[in-house]
């Protein structure tokens, strides 16, 4: 190869690396600008088995709106210019829920603003820190069958060895 082939080689993914950095850095996927507010989803409290929903008005004007858990409707009504409200959607124990905010208008059918998937996976029972028993544990049960199996073959070496070299 050629210095200057060598070179292009080196040189291609720090200069990729380097217009990475470039790039603008902002989350994806990003808000709407056109969109009437947003939402943002809190993880789900154990204690209550509630998940956090923030709806912030982004407009100068009053957005209706309809909030939706697994496509069953939990909250509708309207947020005020620039404000943010909160609602509280259940979840669940063991099980999970599709959040969804529709934006609501006279003139046009629903329009979906935000989606996002909760999981309440809460430990249960009065033990919270504790697990249920269920059975002897694996790595025990995996180290005495390795341990059982050297023995086998052990011993099927010792025998082999004892009859193989047999002189005629």
């Amino acid at each position: 190869m050629r210095i200057g082939t060598r070179l292009v080689m080196v040189c291609l993914p720090l200069g990729a690396f380097l217009l990475f950095l470039t790039l603008p850095a902002h989350a994806w996927p990003g808000s709407d600008t056109g969109d009437p507010f947003t939402m943002t989803v809190d993880g789900v409290a154990c204690r209550t088995g509630r998940a956090t929903v923030r709806l912030h008005n982004q407009t100068r004007q009053l957005a209706r709106f309809d909030l939706k858990s697994d496509g069953v409707s939990v909250a509708s009504g309207s947020i005020p210019a620039r404000k943010t409200i909160v609602r509280h959607v259940r979840v669940a124990r063991g099980s999970g829920a599709e959040i969804e905010a529709f934006s609501v208008s006279d003139s046009a059918p629903e329009t979906l603003i935000d989606s996002t998937r909760l999981e309440n996976d809460c430990p249960w029972g009065h033990h919270r820190k504790q697990l249920p028993f269920t059975g002897p544990p694996t790595d025990l049960l995996a180290k005495l069958a390795t341990a059982g199996g050297m023995v086998v073959m052990g011993g099927i070496l010792w025998w082999y060895g004892s009859i193989w070299p047999r002189s005629s």
